[in-house]
């Protein structure tokens, strides 16, 4: 498949670029504080602007499609905002959280099969994760000084057990979050009963510099869960569990020799 060069139209840096479920948009996020969606068929079309932002946006992201379509920001300026789209092309601010009181550096949409749920992780150190309510509400979960120092990013692990397959896993679907820091080390969160307590002891520890970056692998049908992990010190570590309460094992991937992006906040 050929490359395909887009013109964002961003005065400033690119942090993100989200591409929609079906393929079809692009959402970028950029240090002039707005985001674009591009449509990204035979040719890239500019749709749309979305100013709101006081600062650089880090990172965007789309629901899934079940819920319509959502869009997720986050930014320097400590907001989050939930953008809808009514209209073709027309977007509003469907619901903007001010929970955060420094940057908020990283966002993920829950699995579809666990609601509408978004982890936001900030340089105040705390997670906050916010779930919609049937009646349009949300409500707000925190996992206070996760990485005091703060948080540089969140994933969600998959919603089904490791080992599970399709269909098989959902009884019991499961909730946890893995998160990485300025304190080096990478953490791994479970909701028990309403409520998000660590899930790894001791946190993961084998970065000697910030974690850039945390990722969740997909497990269907595979017997363990997987976590990556890039980190400023230049290296990926691979950190695997089989089963609940175990200890979680780390592997060096690779040595890059160089820093990892992936961490915009201050």
């Amino acid at each position: 498949m050929p490359a395909q060069k887009i013109e964002t139209g961003h005065q400033d840096i690119v942090h993100d670029v989200a591409m929609d479920y079906y393929g079809k948009r692009l959402a970028t996020a950029s240090s002039d504080a707005t985001i674009k969606i591009i449509g990204v068929g035979s040719g890239s079309q500019h749709l749309a602007t979305l100013s709101a932002h006081r600062g650089p946006v880090w990172e965007v992201a789309w629901a899934h499609p079940k819920f319509g379509s959502l869009l997720a920001s986050c930014s320097y300026d400590g907001q989050v905002i939930i953008w809808k789209e009514g209209n073709p092309n027309e977007w509003q601010q469907a619901h903007v959280f001010n929970d955060h009181k420094s940057s908020v550096n990283s966002i993920a949409w829950a699995p579809h099969e666990l609601g509408l749920s978004l982890a936001c992780g900030s340089s105040d150190g705390n997670i906050s994760v916010f779930t919609a309510r049937p009646d349009g509400g949300w409500d707000t979960t925190r996992i206070d000084q996760a990485h005091p120092v703060g948080v540089t990013s969140v994933s969600w692990a998959p919603s089904m057990a490791p080992g599970a397959l399709v269909g098989s896993g959902l009884l019991d679907p499961v909730h946890k979050l893995a998160s990485g820091g300025c304190d080096n080390t990478v953490k791994v969160w479970k909701l028990y009963n309403g409520t998000w307590k660590m899930d790894c002891f001791p946190a993961l520890q084998k970065h000697s510099d910030w974690v850039r970056d945390v990722a969740w692998a997909p497990n269907l049908g595979l017997p363990k869960s997987t976590i990556a992990s890039a980190s400023q010190d230049g290296t990926v570590v691979i950190w695997s569990v089989a089963k609940e309460g175990e200890q979680w094992e780390g592997n060096v991937l690779k040595d890059f020799k160089t820093p990892f992006g992936g961490y915009h906040g201050h």
